[in-house]
């Protein structure tokens, strides 16, 4: 049977409004909360330094390559680039270009409608807006649809490399949501055109991976490159927020590949709740991605009801809290379980999604604790750090994309 999807109900799963059990944030928190955002996304131009600019250099890119390549071998020039990103080049940033990277202006974007959707202040509505158009002109084109990636050459494994050009599946559905928000809030038709063009991309360019009568695993971009287990759950829910605009009778076949999506998650959950990043080769268990799975499975239930995911949910949440959480800190680690060494001791992308996915959950305790913990750990004045390495010193100095933008976008939902 077609599902009925009313406006209204779309509203209802963008529309920023607190569940009831995350009370509200003193108003010294919320006006710094409400400064940072401002300050990073109220602006022209969100180019940005990225923990990865070095690995952006050319002799980066190919040390990079020699490690996916032979990693006896490449182990020792990453180890040596890493230690000088670290530990001599991480404030000077010599060498390093800034970037614009589209998740970034998408990011900005969801910040400043949430709160233009308390305030209805001009100026957020037209720094969003900007950033809406700039997401317009500058997706990746040569596809059946609008989409967007990285915006750099990316050495991901063994003959596996995506150009800057290169649409992922993981990118893309931060712009839809923004686009999908700002319809919402604005009602312009250039708007819902470009989501609707938007499903074209998911339709016709994302490839099967894996697929039998039950379950269905996607690209993680325009070719058949390699499952993930996140861009599955992307995919997922890119889908379920583009149902409303169909047409009637496409309604029911995209509900049904939802459905199928959600079975090669529900399927991929180990029996502790965790997920590897990917069900195939040698894989890691990692927090942020942990989290970006269940909120997606949230967020598509709030649209479609997914069989079982309360189950889901519950189990990966209290995997997260005890594989993740160092209770001296009140921070979330990386791994439980990895494939390569680190020398950051906590990242901030990690606790921003988690910040996410317990306002999601109404978990009053852990949102407001933790983000607590990040504001002394991570932020200094109106600069945002991004990691913690071993010794404990702060890193990567606003950098936007990795994850000054993941950790405003949790902590507005609440300001």
């Amino acid at each position: 049977m077609a599902i009925d999807i009313q406006e209204t109900n779309l509203q209802r799963v963008m529309v920023c409004t607190s569940p009831e059990r995350i009370a509200s944030l003193p108003n010294s928190t919320r006006s710094y909360l409400e400064a940072l955002i401002i300050r990073f996304c109220a602006q022209e131009d969100l180019s940005t330094n990225d923990p990865y600019d070095i690995w952006k250099t050319s002799l980066g890119f190919r040390v990079k390559k020699l490690y996916n390549s032979r990693p006896r071998v490449g182990v020792y020039p990453a180890g040596v680039l890493a230690l000088f990103d670290t530990a001599i080049n991480n404030r000077l940033r010599l060498g390093y270009r800034r970037s614009e990277y589209p998740i970034v202006r998408a990011l900005a974007t969801l910040c400043l409608l949430n709160l233009y959707d308390k305030s209805h202040h001009a100026e957020l509505s037209k720094y969003a807006q900007q950033h809406i158009r700039w997401l317009l002109a500058n997706n990746s084109t040569g596809y059946h649809g609008l989409c967007w990636g990285l915006g750099v050459a990316n050495a991901v494994s063994k003959g596996l490399v995506y150009s800057p050009s290169t649409p992922y599946s993981t990118m893309t559905p931060y712009a839809l949501e923004a686009l999908v928000r700002a319809s919402v809030l604005f009602k312009h038709a250039y708007l819902e055109h470009a989501i609707t063009n938007i499903f074209h991309f998911f339709e016709e360019d994302i490839e099967v991976m894996e697929q039998d009568e039950e379950a269905l695993a996607t690209s993680y971009t325009p070719c058949r490159d390699r499952t993930v287990v996140n861009a599955v759950s992307y995919t997922m829910y890119s889908y379920a927020l583009l149902l409303v605009y169909l047409a009637s009778q496409e309604r029911s076949r995209i509900e049904a590949k939802v459905r199928k999506l959600y079975a090669y998650v529900q399927r991929s959950q180990r029996a502790d709740g965790s997920w590897f990043y990917s069900p195939h080769g040698r894989s890691f268990i990692d927090c942020f991605h942990s989290c970006i799975v269940l909120k997606n499975v949230l967020k598509t239930n709030k649209i479609i009801r997914l069989n079982g995911s309360e189950r889901l949910v519950s189990s990966g949440y209290e995997y997260v809290k005890r594989a993740f959480f160092d209770k001296r800190h009140c921070l979330f680690r990386r791994f439980s379980v990895s494939n390569k060494p680190s020398l950051a001791r906590f990242d901030l992308y990690d606790n921003a999604e988690v910040l996410n996915l317990a306002f999601l959950l109404g978990d009053r305790e852990l949102f407001q604790s933790l983000l607590t913990s990040v504001i002394q750990h991570f932020c200094r004045g109106l600069d945002v750090y991004s990691q913690i390495d071993l010794i404990g010193a702060l890193r990567n100095k606003n950098t936007l994309r990795w994850a000054v933008m993941p950790f405003l976008y949790a902590a507005s939902q609440c300001c």
